[in-house]
């Protein structure tokens, strides 16, 4: 009885936790346009380290409105950009039209098996069910094609920016999955790389930032507003010369399929 009752809880926390996350995931619709203005690319060294010589297809996962998918074109790689919201879809299609998009989700790819070199996750790999997302890139993947995922992830080593993970929520980044990200036993062990950088923002600027994550756009209005506020006298109490330092560390993942 102690082990069945166990395992039913457990069976229900799973399926809670993968609600949660589709909930979370699809806030993103409401904020397509913020997300494209506020959210940053990638280092063009972490993108370089992401992509196997030879590849020529790429299917960009959760590429939202286009922020790796952007920097994969410019390389000249084919993409086929796919993501669970239209809305974001929409606004990648202005801003890289050379891009082919669809529709989906990544526990269920619309591609036939063997079709593409390279699998790129960019922001989304932790929203997703990490095992048949997993199986579906090795399906869809050519014999030795690899699987890159990246992060950005902001840098709490900077005191303001700990303390604004404290107001506005820390990032939701492949650390939600464990140490490393979880895949099928398709792909070989993974590579990591890691590339800091920083710009300066204004006020205003990470008040778009924040306005664009998923802790906010889940919250309810009082919620909403004590994260504003909040941000806003720590953004005043940490500027220099009305701007404060944005550092990331991006993380990169890439594995082969076996």
């Amino acid at each position: 009885m102690g082990a069945s009752g166990g395992g039913a809880a457990g069976e229900a926390s799973a399926v809670s936790a993968s609600s949660s996350r589709r909930v979370a995931a699809r806030s993103f619709s409401n904020a397509a346009e913020i997300y494209e203005t506020s959210r940053p690319g990638y280092p063009e060294a972490a993108v370089d380290w992401m992509i196997p010589t030879g590849a020529s297809s790429v299917l960009d996962l959760g590429a939202g409105t286009g922020k790796l998918t952007s920097a994969l074109v410019a390389r000249g790689l084919d993409v086929l950009a796919i993501d669970p919201s239209a809305e974001m879809l929409s606004v990648l299609t202005r801003v890289v039209p050379e891009a082919r998009t669809i529709v989906g989700e990544a526990e269920a790819l619309p591609l036939r098996d063997g079709s593409v070199d390279l699998v790129t996750a960019a922001q989304a790999w932790h929203w997703v069910d990490p095992d048949r997302a997993g199986a579906e890139a090795a399906r869809i993947l050519a014999p030795g094609g690899r699987l890159s995922l990246v992060w950005n992830i902001r840098d709490e080593r900077l005191d303001w920016l700990r303390r604004l993970g404290e107001i506005a929520g820390s990032e939701r980044s492949y650390r939600d999955l464990g140490e490393d990200p979880v895949v099928s036993p398709h792909f070989g062990p993974f590579e990591r790389a890691r590339f800091e950088w920083s710009h300066l923002l204004t006020l205003e600027e990470v008040l778009d930032l924040v306005r664009s994550r998923s802790w906010y756009l889940t919250a309810d209005e009082a919620g909403r507003e004590r994260m504003i506020v909040g941000v806003s006298e720590l953004v005043a109490a940490s500027a220099v010369d009305g701007r404060v330092e944005m550092a990331y560390v991006t993380e990169v993942f890439r594995a082969h399929r076996r």
